[in-house]
């Protein structure tokens, strides 16, 4: 919460490092405290402008610095420092790939987590809209939304245009915004128990999975979830399903609603605790409910062993699978080629810092081409979803279109099942039939499960 008082030295020479997130601190929510600390950042952001380009919170604040009539950050209205704010989505880019002051640098820039620290201001001071609220009660809309006949009737609704319209005018879902339907049959409740196989341990990985399925692979895409079992049962890997889930919370923290992240780790961490210390690795199909468990909570929760034994056992789906490989415990006898692949890494992947191992694991597939493209695609969780940055997503997503687009790909694929669908949308007749897949679709594809 203090600006630190060291020397400052030009560029970030060390391994980036993050503090703790000070949310119950009273000073992480005073008006004025914040201000101060978003006037200092954003000074340092005007006299640098390196992330200009990544999205649109940061030529925003220009912007309103070169109207100012200082031309100065001190001659901007503190009222509208909630503009750079809200046009943040928390990808983690900034920090993760172009600021050259992150600490452990001296002038102490995590530009996320004080966007964060503003939003979790302004959820306390107003708390949110309703369709915020909606949106980000990811169970609660999944479980009403798969209700037999209901889910049919939603889906034809989020289809239907007329309907679409009044989505848009009453509660700020835009209507050109291709929505992901609902399933029919969740994947918890149906999801194929594993066959009792030895459990083999590797020196990277742990023989044995637990599954954190997450609310849009249960309620959305549960193929996805199939998916995963078919290629683990193939490599003779025993798993379990999460006795008992719910949202990992990152909907809620992109809100700034950090009590409600509080009570949703309640429920998750108990749980998922007692497997990682029965020697379980933990895998999530969705990079964003990784991330929650691998970053986001032990920065909320930094004295809490449970959630550190969590972080210690979560894995990437892929991270697990490659490093099963370099354990010498992976199957490689692929059946079909799935000749060419455009695959966009998820930012939520980038940030967890454990290179592209969905790319390395395409790649180990005979006659399969991988063009791989390792930008933000600007749909970033419900963000992208809203009337008022619906637009600027598919901005942002523009250059990420055109690259995937190059190739002339078979198949369009993103770990994020959300931006793959946000990529097709924005590739439109570029796509020339090129089918969304997930890569653990391509991957059980190309074992012929």
């Amino acid at each position: 919460m203090t600006t630190p008082t060291s020397t400052p030295r030009e560029g970030s020479l060390e391994a980036p490092t993050r503090h703790a997130l000070d949310w119950k601190n009273p000073e992480f929510y005073d008006a004025a405290s914040l201000d101060r600390e978003l006037e200092r950042v954003f000074d340092i952001c005007h006299g640098c402008r390196r992330c200009v380009n990544l999205c649109t919170a940061f030529p925003t604040l220009f912007d309103l610095v070169d109207a100012s009539p200082t031309l100065e950050v001190d001659g901007v209205a503190k009222a509208d420092f909630r503009k750079v704010v809200e046009q943040c989505y928390l990808c983690d880019m900034c920090y993760m790939t172009k600021c050259p002051y992150v600490p452990p640098h001296a002038w102490n820039v995590d530009f996320p987590h004080l966007m964060l620290r503003a939003k979790a201001a302004r959820f306390r001071e107003r708390g949110a809209s309703f369709r915020d609220r909606l949106l980000s009660s990811t169970d609660a809309l999944g479980k009403l939304a798969t209700i037999p006949i209901v889910v049919q009737t939603v889906n034809a609704l989020n289809r239907n245009g007329a309907a679409r319209t009044v989505m848009q005018a009453t509660i700020g879902v835009h209507r050109e915004r291709r929505l992901p339907p609902y399933a029919g049959a969740k994947f918890r409740p149906n999801a194929a128990r594993s066959q009792e196989f030895q459990v083999k341990d590797g020196a990277n990985t742990p023989g044995k999975v637990a599954i954190f399925s997450t609310c849009y692979v249960n309620y959305n895409e549960p193929g996805m979830g199939h998916d995963l079992l078919a290629v683990l049962a193939h490599n003779e890997v025993p798993y379990v399903i999460v006795e008992k889930e719910a949202c990992c919370g990152m909907p809620k923290l992109e809100l700034g609603d950090l009590e409600s992240v509080a009570k949703l780790k309640a429920v998750n961490i108990p749980p998922l605790a007692k497997l990682a210390r029965e020697g379980y690795a933990i895998l999530t199909p969705v990079p964003s409910c990784t991330l929650m468990f691998k970053q986001e909570l032990p920065l909320m929760f930094p004295g809490d062993a449970d959630v550190k034994a969590v972080q210690e056992a979560m894995f990437d789906p892929f991270e697990y699978l490659i490093l099963r490989n370099r354990d010498g415990l992976l199957k490689k006898d692929f059946k079909h080629k799935l000749g060419r692949v455009s695959y966009h890494i998820p930012c939520h992947s980038r940030v967890q810092n454990v290179g592209q191992k969905t790319r390395e694991m395409l790649e180990l597939i005979p006659g399969t081409e991988v063009n791989t493209v390792e930008r933000c695609a600007g749909h970033d969780g419900t963000w992208g979803v809203k009337r008022e940055y619906y637009e600027n997503s598919m901005k942002i997503g523009r250059p990420v279109f055109r690259q995937m687009a190059g190739t002339q790909p078979d198949y369009v694929a993103s770990d994020c099942p959300i931006a793959g669908r946000h990529i097709l949308q924005g590739m439109g007749a570029e796509a020339k039939g090129a089918e969304k897949a997930h890569p653990l679709t391509l991957l059980r594809k190309a074992y012929g499960l």
